[in-house]
């Protein structure tokens, strides 16, 4: 294998990151009938918190994730009051939630334009890092991608594995009947919409301290919606979205090598790729409507009353 396919396929992996994390953060929310169009402004606002943290106080990486995490989590609270709490239209709050974060990103974000942090090193695994073309793709990495293999793995196990699951399914098939049984629906979805807004707020804090680890206005660029369609990508299972997530990588990071390869086609072109692809995937998987509706969980979008 070429150096240059090899660096291809490195770069997808770091590339889907922050897919992974806000894809599957949403795919828990939708899981229990709440679909929150904010993704991408929860990924903002994590992404000029985690950033603004580590530049002010010369903080890790770590601290900086658990910064954005939290900022994406009290986004994620302010959906789910007006959504869950006064039942308003889920579609419209999470539409005006993401115009809401690229707007306060925005603001906050103008001190620190010119800033530019650290990032973070790969790790190099001794003897594993060294294995011909494996190595250079899979070991090399730095800790949040394999961060994100391991929430990936945690949260397949929950969802398919554990009672836990099973309720998460339950609320979103017939929040109705999960009330009638004794459980509290609006408290195990403030939960899950809550945890989508962590996920996407680390989604977001990983794209500005580690992969591109500077301040750019507006520098999720689509991920947040790329990781919504991900979800119906997925037929809401964690295997597929995990690898959609790689496949949209690809695409991302094949505009930076196009040159490279000897493709002559305009960068404008490129740079869409992405949203070609998301425009692409959808229409396939529209057509197959059947295949949707018995993956759909059925109270998505639907408010509920207790």
């Amino acid at each position: 294998m070429s150096i240059e396919m090899t660096a291809i396929l490195a770069g997808t992996i770091a590339a889907a990151t922050p897919l992974i994390f806000a894809g599957l953060g949403e795919l828990v929310a939708e899981r229990t009938g709440v679909i929150n169009l904010g993704v991408e402004g929860m990924m903002l606002v994590g992404a000029i918190a985690g950033f603004a943290f580590a530049a002010q106080y010369d903080a890790s990486v770590a601290s900086a994730l658990l910064v954005g995490g939290i900022a994406g989590t009290l986004m994620a609270l302010i959906f789910a009051f007006f959504t869950l709490s006064l039942s308003t239209n889920q579609s419209a709050c999470g539409l005006a939630l993401t115009i809401f974060g690229i707007g306060i990103s925005a603001f906050i974000g103008q001190n620190y334009v010119s800033m530019a942090l650290p990032g973070l090193e790969g790790i190099n695994i001794p003897l594993i890092s060294e294995i011909p073309v494996l190595g250079p793709i899979l070991f090399q990495h730095n800790y949040v991608v394999y961060l994100s293999m391991l929430a990936f793995v945690v949260i397949w196990w929950v969802l398919t594995k554990t009672r836990l699951g099973l309720l998460l399914k339950a609320v979103g098939e017939s929040p109705e009947s999960a009330h009638a049984m004794g459980y509290n629906v609006l408290a195990i979805r403030y939960c899950a919409v809550l945890f989508g807004g962590a996920m996407a707020g680390v989604g977001g804090a990983f794209l500005s301290t580690v992969y591109t680890p500077m301040w750019i206005e507006n520098m999720v660029a689509g991920r947040g919606w790329i990781a919504i369609a991900l979800v119906v990508f997925a037929t809401w299972k964690p295997t597929r979205l995990m690898l959609g997530a790689y496949l949209f990588g690809g695409v991302t990071i094949l505009q930076f090598h196009a040159q490279a390869l000897g493709l002559n086609v305009p960068n404008e072109l490129l740079s869409a790729l992405p949203y070609v692809a998301t425009i692409v995937v959808l229409v396939l998987i529209s057509r197959n409507k059947k295949h949707l509706k018995l993956n759909l969980p059925a109270s998505l979008g639907k408010t509920f009353s207790p």
